[in-house]
């Protein structure tokens, strides 16, 4: 079991833990929405992609951060994960992405979607 992120305390006042899947799930979470520069000893840890919401909607925009996004999981979280797919959308002041992965360790197949608003 490993922490939870968020970070949470669970019932007994202790720091919540996290499943395998979970756990992997979130950090993927944790490198999309962290902006490279934001953790001082990793400055090249995270995509940047929150900047998307207010940037203008352009399909070239939408590609070139795919490819960024891709290539950052695949450095920070390429020993857990292999990508199979990966969508980004903005709508709004809505962020969308999706991202369908396999586990390295069993090839199991997850899809995850998250969501950030501005």
């Amino acid at each position: 079991m490993d922490v939870k992120y968020p970070f949470q305390v669970d019932t007994r006042g202790r720091s919540a833990a996290s499943s395998d899947d979970d756990h992997v799930r979130e950090l993927i979470e944790q490198l999309l929405f962290t902006a490279p520069g934001e953790r001082v000893n990793r400055p090249t840890f995270g995509t940047g992609l929150r900047q998307l919401v207010f940037a203008p909607n352009s399909a070239a925009l939408v590609q070139a951060l795919q490819l960024s996004v891709q290539s950052s999981l695949q450095q920070w979280l390429g020993d857990l994960v292999e990508v199979d797919s990966l969508e980004v959308a903005a709508e709004d002041a809505v962020l969308r992405v999706q991202v369908a992965y396999r586990h390295r360790r069993d090839g199991q197949q997850q899809i995850a979607l998250f969501e950030r608003t501005a």
